[in-house]
């Protein structure tokens, strides 16, 4: 499964803004692995739980993740990005 489009939600903008050049640039790695395939092991792709249930989310490194939502097979839209803080 490949990911044609990818929408931005202005929350994931403005975290994505405060990030360390660092890790921008390893998110930005990570979002061209995840178009090719969402659920590429290096990425540990999850569904999340609770009141993020509707949501999954996928790893740039160890402390920070991109959440997100499927709005079909070929399409997301990015809500969240930051460390396991996004969740609460």
């Amino acid at each position: 499964m490949q990911i044609t489009k990818i929408e931005i939600c202005p929350r994931y903008k403005k975290f994505f803004r405060k990030l360390s050049f660092e890790i921008q640039k390893k998110a930005i790695e990570k979002i061209n692995i995840f178009r090719n395939n969402p659920f590429d092991p290096q990425l540990k792709t999850h569904s999340l739980s609770g009141k993020h249930k509707e949501c999954w989310a996928f790893w740039i490194n160890y402390d920070y993740r991109i959440e997100f939502i499927f709005l079909s097979d070929k399409e997301v839209l990015f809500l969240n990005i930051g460390t396991h803080d996004i969740y609460r």
